[in-house]
């Protein structure tokens, strides 16, 4: 499959770090694809953040480990490449709902497990010399109407019931808001330090490199067309897969022809998911897309603020989000690209020139002084979400086969929770992590369709509706309250 990669984020990699569809001299080739049958430890399907991470750490915790990474097209390909750059510390589902299915005690070891997250990225970044531009400016949320200020208001009333306090998650009124970034009809915000804004596709072609480093090895252009699990005999030692217990037939996948054996197979391919024999209604491929801007004289940053990179959105229910780059541009996303039938996942869904011109104008209202100013970048890629949307992770040691993924969009920290602790998992090891409420989490499948179709464009129109009503009443949405209980919210 070939893409169009001319996001903002690969088109900052240095040329020869770039994959692209011409043959310009001195462009990235690609690592080399699987070319024979190999027999490894551990066998990881998908060279996005929750692959990397998770070949990081296992390699970290036992570099006898023999680990390899494949990826259908190159390293960083995905979501993982071309995401807002949100390291932040939100979970698909929201803590109260945790509350209220796991209990108190769990929700509060979620939420601080993806706290302590963001600040462990950073930590890599820094040991591992990867220049993504982290910077941990927080999160501004604004709040632009009366609707939108009840929904504030429950969400920290939610909090601190949770036991989070106002360092952890605050409410400002407008004049405090205005601190952190000026938009039209501002009434306040919220506001939480824990996230960080970063290059995505620098984070991800950098993380490859340490990989590599620790003796992971990369097969790009390497599609895997078949995943068949195994099942072994009694738990056996702790330490590591090889000695997982007495194999009676152990894991191996399919590329390019070859096939891979190995002890564990870590499914690792979110929006991609779909693709996989037998995996088609097990995530949904959701389209979320971004645009860009030139970079931003001082002027311009003096009316909008954002003087410490905190990436940014609003109240409103179909989702928005924002940052200002390291070389002052705004880059901003946002849903509302159809699903599409059986689904499909094709780079001709990467642009859709109704949405991209949706988040140009929603842009200029959040600030009239971009009015006039370029858009240089347009792109977009397919998420991976769950039916009851509730990310999970797990390792069934019977038969060999590990995975994590539905992170509906919050999956730049989570994917590094879910690598730490798959590394938990697969060695045996005991930890916190491995008793978190998401770990071995089984969402059901999504409806066959044309159920799905109908039901996942459904909502989209509904919270696109929702918006618009509550635009124009200043009252929350009925409309949109019942659609977030039949998804669990």
């Amino acid at each position: 499959m070939e893409a169009d990669l001319s996001s903002l984020w690969w088109d900052q990699l240095p040329r020869d770090d770039q994959p692209g569809q011409d043959d310009q001299p001195g462009q990235y080739e690609g690592r080399p694809p699987l070319g024979s049958d190999l027999d490894v430890d551990v066998a990881i399907v998908g060279a996005g953040f929750t692959g990397l991470w998770s070949a990081y750490y296992l390699a970290k915790r036992d570099p006898t480990l023999r680990i390899t990474v494949l990826d259908a097209e190159v390293a960083g390909f995905g979501a993982s490449g071309r995401n807002g750059g949100w390291s932040s510390a939100l979970f698909a589902a929201s803590y109260a709902r945790l509350a209220r299915t796991f209990g108190l005690d769990a929700a509060t070891a979620m939420r601080l497990a993806m706290q302590e997250t963001v600040d462990e990225i950073g930590r890599v970044v820094d040991d591992e010399a990867i220049d993504c531009g982290y910077v941990k400016g927080g999160t501004v949320v604004a709040v632009r109407s009366r609707a939108q200020l009840a929904r504030a208001i429950v969400e920290i009333d939610e909090a601190r019931a949770l036991g989070v306090g106002p360092d952890d998650l605050d409410l400002l009124m407008a004049d405090e808001a205005r601190r952190h970034v000026e938009m039209t009809s501002l009434l306040g915000a919220t506001y939480t330090p824990h996230c960080a804004a970063l290059q995505p596709a620098q984070l991800a072609r950098g993380l490859a490199r340490a990989v590599e480093r620790l003796g992971v090895r990369i097969c790009e252009h390497s599609r895997v067309t078949r995943i068949e699990t195994g099942a072994f005999q009694g738990a056996g030692g702790r330490s590591t897969p090889r000695r997982a217990g007495a194999a009676k037939s152990r894991p191996f996948l399919e590329a390019n022809g070859q096939r891979v054996r190995c002890d564990v197979v870590l499914r690792a391919t979110e929006g991609y998911t779909a693709a996989l024999p037998g995996m088609r209604r097990v995530l949904a491929p959701v389209y979320s897309l971004m645009i860009a801007t030139e970079p931003l004289d001082g002027r311009t940053w003096a009316e909008i603020g954002l003087a410490r990179r905190e990436t940014f959105g609003d109240h409103r229910h179909l989702v928005i989000y924002g940052q200002r780059t390291s070389d002052d541009r705004i880059a901003f996303g946002g849903r509302g690209a159809p699903y599409h039938f059986a689904s499909a996942v094709s780079p001709a869904f990467d642009r859709d020139d109704g949405v991209h011109a949706q988040l140009a104008a929603t842009l200029v209202e959040l600030f009239p002084v971009l009015a006039g100013v370029e858009i240089t970048h347009r792109w977009g890629g397919p998420l991976g979400v769950p039916r009851d949307w509730f990310s999970s992770v797990g390792f069934d040691r019977a038969s060999g086969l590990a995975w994590a993924g539905g992170y509906v969009g919050d999956g730049v920290s989570t994917t590094n929770l879910a690598g730490r602790t798959l590394a938990d998992l697969i060695t045996g090891t005991d930890s916190e992590l491995v008793r978190l409420a998401w770990v071995g989490h089984r969402s059901r499948r999504w409806e066959p369709e044309p159920l799905r179709y109908l039901g996942v464009n459904a909502g989209l129109v509904v919270m696109a509706s929702a918006d618009r009503a509550e635009q124009r009443t200043g009252r929350p949405s009925r409309r949109a309250a019942i659609f977030s209980r039949l998804t669990g919210g």
